[in-house]
């Protein structure tokens, strides 16, 4: 499962590389987003434009457990989930780097994967709105997996679900709420993509630095694996 990613792209960048309208929350460059703190996600507005907005990472279903990563079949068919997450709550999840442990022997390392171009990158996702017994409201959402891809293969047999920028929109539209034709859209990403080490300190949920991203001296990464 992808457990760790980073969305470190700055404001303006992120606006100008998905053309989002309007932004709904005081966004800042995160380092090193783990279960359970938010990120950054995408949707329609009632007008169709895209906005940039703020969920809890870890779908909560009513009283269902909280799914970080899901399977688009999976949750159109557990009765935990209503079906209208699938054909009406769909987001984009803005990313810009996915985090990973190598294994190597009796040591292991941090890498961040990226594109080849470092730059930014939507994944499907999911998202519920609820409220407790005391109104509080609960805004919360889940990427969505496909097969792993050449680079993420080496970890996990399934990866985030990358989407082209024809690919958000398709996800999207408010029409396209056929299964079959959704399911179509989680492609596996076929384009290039890299990968370095970065610091052991990714491991700390609370280690949101800039320092996460940077390229690591192998030597200095390495930890002893438990």
């Amino acid at each position: 499962m992808c457990r760790r990613f980073s969305m470190s792209a700055s404001l303006d960048e992120i606006q100008n590389h998905f053309d989002i309208r309007r932004v709904i929350y005081p966004y800042k460059s995160r380092y090193n987003i783990s279960p359970m703190q938010s990120m950054p996600v995408m949707m329609l507005d009632h007008l169709g434009n895209l906005v940039l907005d703020e969920y809890r990472w870890g779908l909560v279903p009513y009283w269902g457990k909280d799914a970080v990563n899901a399977d688009l079949q999976t949750v159109y068919a557990n009765p935990t989930y209503s079906k209208k997450t699938v054909e009406q709550r769909r987001c984009v999840i803005a990313c810009n780097g996915l985090y990973y442990w190598r294994t190597v022997g009796k040591r292991r390392y941090a890498v961040r994967v990226v594109t080849e171009n470092h730059e930014p990158f939507g994944v499907a996702g999911l998202y519920e709105v609820w409220r407790n017994a005391k109104g509080e409201e609960t805004r919360t959402s889940t990427m969505l997996m496909t097969d792993a891809n050449v680079a993420i293969r080496e970890f996990e047999p399934r990866m985030p679900a990358i989407l082209s920028s024809e690919g958000i929109a398709a996800w999207l539209q408010p029409e396209n709420a056929s299964i079959q034709r959704l399911q179509r859209q989680l492609r596996t990403y076929e384009a290039p993509m890299s990968m370095y080490p970065v610091t052991p300190l990714i491991a700390n949920d609370l280690h949101d630095h800039q320092q996460c991203i940077e390229e690591m001296d192998l030597k200095a990464a390495w930890v002893k694996s438990v």
